[in-house]
């Protein structure tokens, strides 16, 4: 493989064909049928973005390919709560099992304990995991540019907002970001950790938030450690942030993510 991106992708091909054969499309039809439990990805995050507060997307994530084990004592229930007590807009639920150590139930499991929205944080490459994301309970969708063609992103975008579900699309780069305003979600996300190498560079965000118009919601992803990380983005009229690393190594999350916000 060229590259971490590219192994990720054919390992979710492999998993998505058996996930396929275990659960039709039928019995997923069957699951959202029952879905009641629907909450407002984007508005949680306009309540604060128009007063221009900085709202914190905050990520539950065990490991990543790049770290290993970011948190050994992982129970995503207790996270959950905790993030909420910490002033939390939405959450952010890696599911990816290989490579993050995750799994698609943590999506139910947090929406017992919570009221938060809920992201399903994963490598989206195939319709049925659009209809399996809302059968879990998912509020929204993270469609990543640099793994879908632009008819893809359209398609799978439709999908997700007939199914009354959000959609955040991700972007690594100008190109990639061009793509990303093709799209009707308000939610941009612009991520500064380079998904073929990992390193992580935060002038990413500032380099090209300039790009996004202002009916669109800029959010910047990986990278943000502290209020001086918060600062300089609300500086360049970023006030939305997709967190998880720096909450993950702290015993109390929540707190964690308070002292984030504290100005």
């Amino acid at each position: 493989m060229n590259n971490i991106l590219d192994k990720i992708l054919e390992t979710k091909k492999i998993e998505i064909a058996a996930s396929k054969v275990t659960l039709s499309k039928s019995a997923l039809d069957d699951q959202i049928s029952q879905i009641s439990d629907e909450r407002d990805f984007v508005k949680a995050i306009r309540i604060k973005q128009g007063i221009k507060l900085s709202t914190v997307i905050a990520e539950i994530k065990k490991a990543s390919p790049s770290k290993g084990i970011i948190r050994a004592n992982f129970n995503p229930k207790e996270i959950a709560k905790s993030y909420q007590e910490g002033g939390a807009s939405c959450l952010s639920v890696l599911t990816d099992v290989e490579y993050f150590q995750g799994s698609p139930h943590y999506i139910q499991d947090v929406k017992k304990v919570c009221q938060l929205p809920v992201l399903r944080k994963d490598f989206i490459i195939d319709p049925y995991q659009i209809y399996e994301s809302k059968a879990l309970g998912a509020d929204c969708i993270l469609l990543i540019v640099a793994a879908l063609d632009l008819s893809q992103l359209k398609e799978f975008e439709s999908i997700a907002h007939s199914l009354g579900m959000s959609v955040l699309v991700e972007s690594h780069d100008e190109k990639e970001l061009e793509q990303a305003l093709e799209l009707s979600t308000p939610l941009v996300g612009i991520n500064n950790r380079n998904l073929k190498t990992f390193d992580v560079v935060l002038q990413t965000t500032i380099d090209l938030v300039a790009q996004v118009p202002s009916s669109k919601i800029p959010i910047t992803e990986s990278g943000i450690f502290n209020h001086s990380d918060i600062r300089l983005m609300n500086e360049h009229g970023i006030f939305t942030f997709l967190v998880g690393e720096a909450f993950m190594r702290d015993e109390n999350p929540g707190q964690s993510l308070k002292a984030l916000l504290q100005k």
